[in-house]
């Protein structure tokens, strides 16, 4: 296929985004129109799926879909020679969670063969099909219900589907990925703004994210309700629904338990070890030294997607705010999905 146009056709798809975000319903055409109804069917077949963390997800690839982004991120790899069936499972935690994995497939010169998550079945297939329109038709995947003629796969799920998945694609070369979330390290000394930009990293998505932060270090003398001070331009969060159910039913186990924890109303946090917390709780512990830190890091590491903290704690980390912006050469679990798609 001309990879060419390919490149071309990507970066009109990123154009074509970037103005229907930034138009209002009376300046919608008929394209526009279509794509807003599609965001209202997701949501109510999904409520996790806000028109609002929808729209954040297209913001975010609308910025990426750039043309000297993508030239860029592909200057370090060579498409296929010959191009492969690659069998594409993809998860639905997040809005277009997939779609990085798709556009890796498409520009290395091979042929997606996608099964979407039953939870974000309308997006992916929309924004295929206009980038098929903008490169001339220069574009071949599938979209189906079963995974069937493939020379390699990619799939994402729990660690126990994962573990059916490793079984099940055995006899192919893949990339089977599991669970993972991220943690945040606070120095001490951060303002209030780089806290609210915290409270991004945690809160974006309702935390469902594997880039969401679930675990919280903070120094021995930090006080919490900095914390609670700096997250209320969340506090709406509470009115959704099925987070409130979360909220409820964890607060009412934590009661009955007796177990100590800190609540603002609509999140708690906890004093505990454990990397995972439920939805509307942040774990988090204190450390006295640094080195607490880095050594649960390292134990856990295959468990980690990334690390929120000052660049200064050279803890190989990002910036706060900035959990669920990835860059095009930002790869799940840490795996470069293109240098796999050169070997299959």
């Amino acid at each position: 296929m001309d990879i060419e146009n390919q490149i071309l056709g990507l970066a009109q798809l990123g154009d074509y985004i970037n103005g229907f975000l930034q138009k209002g319903p009376e300046d919608f055409n008929e394209s526009d129109a279509k794509f807003e109804i599609l965001l209202k069917k997701s949501e109510i077949e999904n409520p996790w799926f806000t028109i609002d963390n929808q729209k954040f997800a297209l913001r975010q690839w609308a910025g990426l879909l750039q043309e000297s982004n993508i030239r860029k991120w592909l200057a370090d790899y060579s498409p296929s020679k010959v191009s492969r069936r690659v069998g594409l499972i993809l998860a639905g935690n997040i809005p277009l969670v997939g779609f990085h994995d798709v556009i890796s497939v498409i520009l290395s010169n091979n042929i997606p063969v996608i099964k979407l998550s039953s939870k974000d079945k309308h997006m992916v297939p929309f924004l295929l099909k206009k980038w098929k329109e903008f490169s001339k038709d220069n574009l071949l995947y599938e979209i189906v219900e079963k995974l069937e003629n493939f020379d390699a796969v990619i799939a994402t799920g729990s660690n126990n589907t994962a573990r059916y998945l490793e079984y099940y694609f055995k006899d192919h070369m893949s990339i089977i990925r599991k669970n993972r979330t991220s943690v945040g390290v606070l120095k001490g000394d951060e303002t209030d703004e780089e806290i609210r930009l915290l409270a991004k990293d945690i809160f974006q998505y309702f935390g469902l994210g594997c880039r969401n932060v679930t675990r919280i270090f903070i120094p021995q003398d930090f006080a919490l309700d900095r914390l609670f001070e700096n997250f209320l331009d969340f506090k709406d969060i509470i009115h959704h629904n099925k987070y409130a159910n979360n909220y409820d039913y964890n607060r009412a186990v934590y009661l009955l338990n007796q177990e100590k924890f800190w609540d603002n109303n609509f999140v708690m946090l906890k004093e505990d070890d454990k990397l995972f917390s439920p939805l509307s709780v942040i774990n988090f512990s204190r450390y006295s030294s640094l080195d607490e830190v880095k050594s649960f890091i390292d134990e856990n590491e295959e468990n980690i997607q990334c690390i929120v903290a000052k660049s200064e704690l050279a803890l190989d980390s990002i910036g706060f705010g900035e959990a669920q912006n990835p860059g095009l050469d930002t790869y799940a679990d840490n795996v470069d999905t293109m240098k796999f798609l050169e070997l299959i």
